[in-house]
């Protein structure tokens, strides 16, 4: 019993992973702008893509090893996924914040953009899968009847330091202070100096960067890539940003890892059919207490 209490742990860090990789970059977008970016579940679906495509342009093209690869995959897929996700809100986000939109229309145009994004797929690369290739030999390992791999291990760990990363970034430097301030007064923080539409797009960076991270560490661990892998697991991650309190870093972190501990602890107990009801049930029971999430805060508006 105490094995497969530790499995489920360890299984349960790994796919918690991915939603609180994912969600970090829901609730950087949701705390600067208010804006709940829906197209961000497709950005984690390109990320994958593009780790698929550089990854296999080194093995195949310039015949690196596959250590040499993923050194080049991991920052180049984040950097051109981040390219996408500023691209969007250079294109489809900017124009209506300067035009004071109706936050009503910029959700439908991020729920277009993430359809776009889907189709645009589709048609360039077709409805067949993509076998993500394996650039490293994973290790199986068995201790005390609890079985992992490196790759797993290596997945928990990098969520982990990049949620420290981005917590020192937003908290300890003069570009965290402006995103910072921007969530409190976004029409205060123009009079002092700071370039808002910088800091915004330094945001999006961040916040592809970290779906571009979660695609590839995605890819590596379940190697099938599909023009829809992000639909379902970006709308969990999006929830799970909720459920910890979407604004603040550590309710998406701890939200993630929340989601992806019932959804595991739930497979292991049920039936996989119960998987999501009981999960969306749980997370459900969680914000009829908390309606602002775990670490959310209620804002008053003044009159």
């Amino acid at each position: 019993m105490l094995v497969a209490i530790f499995q489920n742990i360890i299984n349960a860090l790994q796919w918690g992973s991915f939603y609180a990789l994912i969600a970090l970059g829901y609730t950087l977008v949701y705390g600067v702008l208010t804006l709940i970016n829906f197209a961000h579940g497709d950005i984690f679906m390109v990320g994958a893509y593009i780790a698929f495509f550089v990854a296999t342009f080194f093995l195949t093209t310039v015949g690196v090893p596959g250590w040499v690869a993923l050194a080049l995959t991991i920052p180049l897929t984040m950097i051109l996924t981040s390219m996408v996700g500023v691209a969007l809100e250079r294109v489809a986000y900017r124009p209506l914040r300067r035009k004071g939109a109706n936050r009503l229309y910029v959700v439908i145009t991020a729920l277009m953009c993430g359809l776009i994004l889907q189709n645009a797929n589709l048609a360039l690369l077709g409805a067949s899968r993509k076998a993500f290739p394996s650039m490293i030999t994973e290790h199986v390992y068995n201790v005390g009847g609890v079985i992992f791999t490196d790759l797993k291990i290596a997945v928990i760990v990098t969520t982990i330091l990049s949620f420290f990363a981005l917590q020192k970034i937003v908290t300890k430097t003069k570009v965290g202070m402006a995103m910072r301030a921007i969530s409190y007064d976004k029409f205060a923080v123009p009079l002092m100096g700071v370039p808002i539409d910088n800091i915004i797009v330094v945001t999006f960076v961040l916040g592809s960067g970290m779906a571009g991270l979660a695609g590839i560490l995605f890819a590596m661990s379940y190697p099938i890539l599909d023009p829809y892998m992000g639909a379902l697991i970006g709308w969990k991650a999006f929830i799970a940003a909720v459920v910890g309190g979407i604004g603040d870093i550590r309710g998406a972190f701890l939200g993630g890892f929340l989601l992806g501990a019932v959804e595991i602890m739930v497979v292991a107990f049920f039936p996989s059919t119960f998987r999501d009801l009981i999960a969306f049930t749980v997370l459900l029971v969680i914000l009829a207490f908390r309606p602002t999430g775990l670490f959310g805060v209620a804002k008053t508006t003044k009159i």
